[in-house]
């Protein structure tokens, strides 16, 4: 999103397999103890993908101005934390960076990461994004962040041809290379 809108920053890794997203300092900007974390220049800290989204994009045409729209946009967002990243990040994460083979990872896992992939093919058959309006929003940001390497978690998306032209809009649209 701060590529998106222009902003500097600085990427500071933080490696959570060696327990990095633990340590007394980390914790200090972070009592949740998770990535990611926005430290703005005022020394204050954001935790929580979603919620730093929102902060970012405040004011911006990445939030609709319109209440049925922003709704929707929040909708997406709230479906996004319970009921894609649990499957489709978590997948992911066992194979990438736990290192588990495909006959390994849980298959709740894949079961429910296939629901929410089918959930957001059907939302796209009608609509160019997720939360139906004229443009991208922020949510579609959130969404495409796993759901464009959900391959890795072994999600084959050929089985979602409205998802993978969505993910080349979204792309477009957020400059994400």
């Amino acid at each position: 999103m701060l590529d998106a809108l222009g902003r500097d920053y600085q990427w500071v890794e933080v490696d959570i397999m060696s327990g990095g997203s633990r340590t007394p300092e980390f914790l200090l900007r972070n009592p949740f103890g998770q990535v990611p974390t926005l430290t703005l220049e005022d020394g204050r800290t954001l935790a929580q993908s979603n919620a730093i989204l929102l902060h970012l994009v405040e004011g911006t045409a990445w939030i609709p101005a319109d209440a049925w729209e922003r709704a929707k946009m929040l909708e997406w967002l709230f479906w996004e934390q319970y009921s894609h990243e649990p499957y489709v990040a978590v997948a992911r994460f066992q194979r990438v960076y736990a290192g588990k083979t495909a006959a390994d990872v849980e298959p709740r896992l894949l079961e429910r990461g296939h629901a929410a992939l089918a959930r957001m093919e059907t939302a796209l058959a009608g609509s160019d994004w997720l939360a139906g309006g004229q443009a991208a929003t922020v949510a579609d940001l959130a969404l495409v962040a796993y759901t464009r390497v959900a391959d890795e978690g072994g999600f084959d998306l050929s089985a979602y041809p409205n998802v993978r032209g969505w993910i080349t809009r979204v792309e477009k649209a957020f400059g994400i290379k």
